[in-house]
């Protein structure tokens, strides 16, 4: 493999520091025109050290997951209020499946002030967030803990999941195709979802607007099998032409 730059090494780390870089925050760091940026960029995704996205790129690949930290990082305040809004979406007195994300733990955060909640998840972080909240009883899937981000996945998950039906649905994915398909990148966390999305009455999906960005290499479902997106900009024109045909309420999220 050709050997990187020096600046390239240096955007390198800045992105698995931060979980992404931005185009014109390194111009102007490296004191370069942006269309160099983006040849050192186009040349980092080339190499499958990051991603490409509208503006800058990401750690990852079409093949391998962002970091949970990197995660947390990115979109961290959209993500926030996507979380509120979709709790807003679910009633007191209900049920509730949440899967892995750190989308879906915002949802976690915002179901503080829910009474008569009764949460199923296989999310070790979202039981961290919620085992205090008062108005709500948590279950928790067993199966393999996946180290890299505490959820629990594997064919005792899907069989503990498929144990139940439950009024909501709260899922996160890794990216949305133009098509519709829902993507992810392991595929024992994928047989979860599809289970958490079987038996859920209403399914929530929460976004942010650069999984309209990514790709992933496995196929979760449809977004035609969805009730309500949220996220936090207009959708792709495509992808809004499906969620109008097949009925998705898409909520639009911000301050």
């Amino acid at each position: 493999m050709e050997q990187l730059s020096d600046r390239q090494n240096q955007i390198l780390t800045l992105a698995r520091e931060n979980g992404r870089v931005d185009v014109e925050d390194l111009s102007k760091m490296f004191n370069v025109s942006p269309q160099t940026i983006r040849k050192d960029l186009n040349e980092l995704c080339d190499k499958q050290l990051l991603q490409r996205i509208h503006g800058g790129a990401i750690v990852g690949s079409g093949i391998e997951n962002v970091s949970y930290e990197a995660r947390h990082l990115l979109a961290s305040a959209s993500k926030k209020y996507i979380g509120k809004y979709a709790a807003e979406l679910i009633s007191d007195n209900s049920s509730l499946l949440i899967n892995i994300g750190t989308t879906t733990e915002q949802v976690a955060h915002s179901l503080r002030n829910h009474r008569g909640l009764l949460v199923i998840t296989n999310n070790i972080n979202a039981v961290d967030i919620m085992k205090n909240f008062i108005g709500i009883e948590l279950i928790i899937a067993g199966g393999q803990v996946r180290r890299s981000d505490g959820g629990i996945v594997g064919v005792a998950a899907v069989d503990f999941i498929n144990q139940f039906k439950v009024d909501y649905a709260v899922i996160g994915v890794s990216a949305i195709d133009e098509d519709g398909s829902l993507l992810d990148y392991d595929f024992r966390e994928v047989r979860v979802a599809q289970a958490i999305i079987k038996n859920a009455r209403q399914v929530i999906l929460v976004a942010d607007a650069m999984k309209f960005e990514r790709n992933a290499p496995i196929r979760i479902g449809h977004i035609s099998q969805i009730n309500t997106l949220v996220t936090d900009d207009t959708l792709p024109g495509k992808l809004h032409n499906i969620c109008s045909e097949n009925s998705v309420k898409v909520v639009i999220a911000k301050p």
